[in-house]
């Protein structure tokens, strides 16, 4: 697991010097060791965690035996062993780095990407052709951004890696037609950031950079993997999907440092603690936190799983103080505005994690692929005949009721297209399209761009699959992925994610919805493995995220927040958000005690501080 670097540049427009500076920025992606290549068209760098190989020998950049291929490299490739094996390959190291190397100069990128089983990103540099690839897994679980002008290419980890190069920093400014999309989804989207000029590689895409342009193309498309039929038969399905898991966490327990399992005490990362700790013969290190006068005391039940699964367990329970301090080091870690505050406890257990571990597993995923939220049997609801013709009547009254009906509501008022998106939105407590255009400035474009449900499918899905495909294409890779690489990477912390194996998704994709949810029964499936490892007792309750009084911090000791950045003069300075309506949801907020609007005034104080920090900096 590594930071990544570099440029394309046959203008010599960036300086080999200004490597170091890029590296400087993502130190903690990688702090055992650095390494730079450079010649008249590219720079390459590179920052190591030594997880795989610990020897020297497998630091990067490395370059291929003939000498004609260069490569940076962040991930792991699990199936490195046996393509090794396979195409016996004459490797001098024992890491995945050099594996991955020599496959990819024996078979050529899109043959090698079609048989790696990882999550990485990756730049690969051709001497002979003066070529540059760049490269991202299936699922989008490492990052990787770019800069392209139509001259220059540049690329790291991290935006602020790629914003350390002068002629980026020349080249780029704010991209305002990103701004809708936030305050609607909570992210930038899947290839637009808050710069111009700079993009996100999209999961499951690779490109090639020469002096003939930039080529983006697909290898690896979610869309296409949908079957023309489902899978019905539970035991067939239970015995596939416990090979499935069995199969992922075992590849994931290759490592040669300590490594760990983050343990909520809920499905997903129960199961793969316990898939884990049954693979080995050693105690399992699991790692939880639990919050001061938390509603829910979560550390209690991942207590309970950790106790039945004797592993070593480590648990915090941290303060509202010790939250509260990661504020400005959350706005710091994520680089542009992100809104899922969960990142903070993300951040806090990574921390916890990292005093012991150099890696970790993670139960991310589960809840998209076997339906676990709350919005698929909105989408359930919503279309069906009778409230196809009341929802807006249902929503309108419910404006009238307490402030949970307020919220629900929200849901009710939906468009008649864009329903994927709307729900979503709603449920998270972000702004809706209709809001947008009441809430951002005259100057600033309501334009959003979502594909709400890709044509040609092989099949119909239905509401509660397309949502939770649109869940899998947009949230997950963009929110959640985004949340765990960057908390953890932050403490030098590997993060694992067994559950979005490649090949558990093609199967969760293909499995009737009737054995995702059997009745008021969420995940049902995932719960009947689950309970071949766990008793299910451990499991009767309440559903809940993973997540800060973000609400109450906001009327206390982050009311400043509001103050600093959502007051008059702050908004109109900037120019983004309509003063008026601004104040309005602040009074809501704050004088009305309606709660629901207070994730939208969070956005907007995100929004702003990035505006503002970006302007003092130009």
């Amino acid at each position: 697991m590594c930071g990544i670097a570099g440029y394309y540049s046959p203008a010599q427009s960036c300086s080999p010097n200004e490597l170091e500076n890029m590296t400087a920025r993502i130190t903690h992606r990688g702090p055992d060791a650095d390494g730079f290549f450079s010649d008249s068209h590219v720079g390459l760098a590179h920052r190591r965690l030594k997880i795989i190989d610990l020897s020297d020998a497998a630091n990067q950049p490395m370059t291929s035996q003939s000498g004609r291929f260069v490569i940076v490299y962040n991930g792991e490739i699990y199936n490195y062993n046996d393509l090794r094996r396979e195409y016996q390959l004459p490797v001098t190291t024992s890491s995945d780095t050099e594996v991955l190397l020599e496959l990819l100069e024996l078979l050529g990128i899109e043959q090698t990407l079609s048989l790696c089983n990882g999550m990485f990103s990756f730049a690969l540099y051709d001497t002979h052709t003066k070529t540059l690839s760049l490269a991202r897994d299936r699922m989008g679980i490492k990052p990787l951004f770019y800069f392209w002008d139509g001259h220059t290419c540049a690329f790291a980890s991290e935006l602020k890696s790629l914003c350390a190069l002068k002629y980026v920093q020349a080249h780029t400014e704010i991209n305002s037609s990103a701004i809708p999309f936030f305050l609607h989804s909570g992210y930038t989207g899947i290839r637009d950031t808050m710069y111009t000029h700079i993009h996100k590689l999209p999961a499951g895409n690779w490109a090639e950079i020469s002096e003939d342009g930039f080529l983006l193309k697909s290898y690896w498309d979610i869309s296409k993997k949908i079957s023309s039929s489902c899978m019905t038969d539970f035991v067939q399905a239970r015995e596939t999907l416990r090979d499935l898991v069995e199969s992922s966490v075992r590849y994931r327990l290759q490592s040669d440092v300590d490594f760990g399992c983050f343990l909520s005490g809920g499905v997903d990362s129960s199961l793969v603690a316990a898939v884990a700790q049954r693979n080995m013969n050693t105690k399992l290190k699991t790692f939880t936190i639990g919050f001061e006068h938390a509603q829910y005391a979560e550390q209690t039940y991942a207590h309970k799983v950790a106790d039945f699964l004797g592993t070593e367990h480590h648990e915090m329970i941290v303060s509202e103080q010790d939250a509260l301090d990661k504020i400005e080091q959350f706005f710091s870690v994520y680089d542009e505005p992100y809104a899922d505050s969960s990142a903070i406890p993300t951040m806090l257990v990574s921390e916890l994690a990292s005093q012991h571990v150099s890696m970790s597993l993670s139960g991310d995923g589960g809840d998209e692929l076997y339906m676990g939220y709350g919005a698929y049997n909105w989408a359930e609801r919503l279309h069906k005949p009778f409230w196809k013709h009341a929802h807006t009547f249902a929503g309108s009254v419910l404006q009238y009721g307490t402030d949970r009906y307020k919220r629900a509501g929200k849901v009710f008022l939906h468009p008649s297209d864009n329903m994927p998106s709307h729900i979503f939105s709603q449920e998270q407590g972000y702004f809706s399209r209709s809001e947008i255009n009441r809430v951002l400035s005259p100057d600033i474009s309501r334009s959003i761009s979502i594909d709400e449900q890709p044509g040609n499918l092989n099949r119909i899905l239905t509401p509660a699959e397309n949502q939770a495909f649109f869940d899998m294409r947009y949230y997950l890779c963009e929110d959640l992925l985004t949340k765990v690489d960057r908390a953890s990477m932050q403490y030098s912390l590997e993060a694992r994610v067994p559950l979005l194996d490649h090949t558990l998704v093609e199967f969760a994709l293909n499995l009737s919805p009737e054995l995702k949810k059997k009745g008021d029964i969420s995940k049902y499936l995932l719960k009947q493995v689950l309970y071949e490892y766990i008793p299910a007792e451990l499991f009767d309750r309440p559903k809940w995220g993973f997540s800060i009084p973000l609400q109450q911090w906001l009327r206390g000791k982050l009311q400043y927040l509001i103050h600093d950045y959502l007051s008059k003069e702050s908004i109109e300075s900037v120019g983004i958000f309509n003063y008026s309506e601004v104040e309005r949801l602040i009074h809501l907020f704050l004088h009305k005690n309606q709660h629901h609007v207070y994730n939208r005034l969070w956005l907007m104080i995100l929004m702003q501080r990035f505006v503002i920090t970006y302007n003092r900096t130009k």
